[in-house]
Parts: structure tokens; C-alpha cells; sequence
């Protein structure tokens, strides 16, 4: 791979004619019910079966018990398997294509990119973390133990993979591709998923303060990742890079209560009490230059990480 500027020009121009905007939205709708079946059909099944245990064994915790439990947790993640088969279904169905055309104009995900773009993550998520410790040194040992940590830790990676491929399949693969197809503005095909994704964070627990923060952390990480595909025409280092962002809350260093069953480590939970709007401030900073430090590291011309695109001559005709 090597880099070139015409790689999300590529990445626009390679849907067929059948990427309509009534299309593209009937397929948007196709992927959001079985995104929707999906999650119903997995948590019933899962909370069926907690209950069933838990009546047996505990005393009953209601719903926010389960879905904070390790099952919560893992059919939550699970739930997003509804995406990769919406999409399967609209590309086939809808669009008349493959499902790996989302991938990047050679269909297939690049493997530098996504080593890229989660080493680069992992390296500005420790940043960030120091940083965070600095304004709030509240970091306890979590409840699982290391043997369970070690146990669940292959199950709980590839289910993060399926949560963030999904969510990049859908954001920057299939809107922002048909998007940019038919719209040549940035305002539309970048900012329209941009905003889409970053209010699916919105967190009615936490203070207006903190979701402000929260929501604009996540922006600035929209922003990085629509920036790594514009320049590789490739998911591949959204994909590593999503990656490489959840796993350190989910495994590592958990600032959500409701998500901290397997993290090693518990920082104060952001939907708690007690933060001051100086603190929501300074979050929303750390999480913005953290993520411009890791469009510096994947993009700049002098970084061993940077991610390059896709040459023509790999690609292969649809």
C-alpha cells in the first residue's frame, strides 16, 4: 500500500447504479429492524436464562442487574450481529452487491491498516488514561479475577470486533459510501453519520455536563475515523482503531459502571455524581487531543504508523 489522495474518490465512485438515495434509506431501514430483532431476540433469550439462574441462586436484580452482569454485557455485544446481517441483506437485496464491497474498493479489509489503527489507539488511549488519572486518581481493583479476566478475554475480543466492525460497516462503510456517491459535499457524507453516531452515546444517567464532554469525545473519534477512510478508501484502520478504543474501557480501565464487569480496573464512573462542569471541560479535552494525537500518528507523513491507501492495480472488478 501506498498513499494516494484519490483513494476515497475510489472508495465514492465504486457503488453500482442501484445506490439511490430511496435506496439507500430503504436499506438504512432494513438494517436498523434487524438490527432491533436481533437485540430483542438475544436479550429475551438471555434474560430468560439469567432469571432462571438467578431465581435459583440469588436473590432477584431486575433487568439493570442483568444487563450490568458479565451475560448483560456479552448478549449486549452480541445484539450487534443484527447490523452485519441488515447490511448483508440490503447490499444483497437492495444494492445488487457484495457485502465486502463496504470493505474498500479491492473488498477486502487492509491488515496494515487495522494493526495501524489499533497500536495507534492503544498508544493514545494509555495518554489518556494517565491524563485522566491526573484529574481524578480514583482507580480501584475491578471484581473479576485474573483467571476469569484470561478466560473471557478471547470471547469478550471477538465480540468488540463483531460491536465495532458492525458500527464502522454501517457509519463509514454503507452512509458515508452511498452518501458521498451521490452528495460531493463533506457536510452531508461525513457530518450526517458523524452526527448519527455520536448521539447514539447520549447517556440519560450522566448530567447534561458529562454528556456534553462525552458527545464530543465521541465526535472528535468520528472525525479520526471518517478521516482514516477518506485517505485509505478502506475500513481497515476504522476498524482497528474502534477496536482498539473499546477494548480499553471494556478490559482494561472501565469509566461506566453499567459496562465494568471485566475490566480489570474501575475508574469513577462518568454517569455518576460529583462531577463540576470544570471537570466535564477538561474531559472533553483530553478526549479531543487524544484523538487528534491519533490522526497525527496515522496520518502524518513522517509517522511509522501511517495508513496509506489501496493501490488501483489491487483491486478487482465488481
Amino acid at each position: 500500500m501506498t498513499p494516494d489522495p484519490a483513494a476515497f474518490e475510489r472508495y465514492r465512485r465504486s457503488p453500482n447504479h442501484k445506490t439511490t438515495l430511496p435506496r439507500l434509506l430503504l436499506g438504512t431501514a432494513i438494517v436498523i429492524l434487524f438490527w432491533a430483532a436481533t437485540t430483542v431476540a438475544v436479550l429475551f433469550g438471555a434474560a430468560y436464562a439469567f432469571f432462571t439462574w438467578q431465581a435459583a441462586a440469588a436473590p432477584p436484580s431486575g433487568m439493570q442487574g442483568f444487563l450490568a452482569s458479565p451475560m448483560g454485557i456479552l448478549t449486549a455485544l452480541a445484539s450487534f450481529a443484527g447490523i452485519w446481517i441488515g447490511l448483508w441483506i440490503a447490499m444483497r437485496w437492495v444494492h445488487g452487491e457484495k457485502l465486502s464491497a463496504l470493505f474498500g474498493v479491492g473488498r477486502r479489509v487492509s491488515r496494515s491498516g487495522f494493526l495501524k489503527g489499533l497500536v495507534a489507539v492503544l498508544i493514545t488511549s494509555l495518554v489518556s488514561e494517565i491524563l485522566l488519572y491526573l484529574l481524578q486518581p480514583e482507580i480501584a481493583r475491578g471484581a473479576i479475577s485474573l483467571s476469569s479476566w484470561l478466560l473471557f478475554l478471547v470471547p469478550i475480543v471477538a465480540l468488540t470486533l463483531l460491536q465495532t466492525s458492525s458500527e464502522e460497516m454501517l457509519f463509514r462503510g454503507y452512509l458515508m459510501r452511498g452518501l458521498a456517491n451521490r452528495f460531493k459535499s463533506p457536510v452531508i457524507w461525513a457530518l450526517l453519520p458523524g452526527l448519527l453516531f455520536t448521539s447514539l452515546h447520549w447517556s440519560p444517567s450522566s448530567t447534561a455536563a458529562i454528556n456534553a464532554c462525552v458527545l464530543a469525545s465521541i465526535a472528535a473519534f468520528a472525525l479520526l475515523l471518517t478521516l482514516v477512510v477518506h485517505a485509505t478508501g478502506n475500513l481497515g484502520a476504522a476498524f482497528g482503531a474502534h477496536l482498539g478504543n473499546n477494548l480499553t474501557g471494556f478490559l482494561l480501565i472501565s469509566h461506566q459502571e453499567s459496562y465494568n464487569s471485566f475490566a480489570l480496573f474501575n475508574a469513577r464512573p462518568l454517569e455518576g455524581p460529583g462531577w463540576t462542569t470544570s471537570d466535564a471541560v477538561l474531559i472533553a479535552f483530553i478526549g479531543i487531543a487524544c484523538s487528534l494525537l491519533t490522526i497525527a500518528l496515522l496520518l502524518h507523513p513522517r509517522s511509522p504508523l501511517r495508513v496509506a491507501a489501496e493501490l488501483p492495480d489491487r483491486t478487482r472488478a465488481t
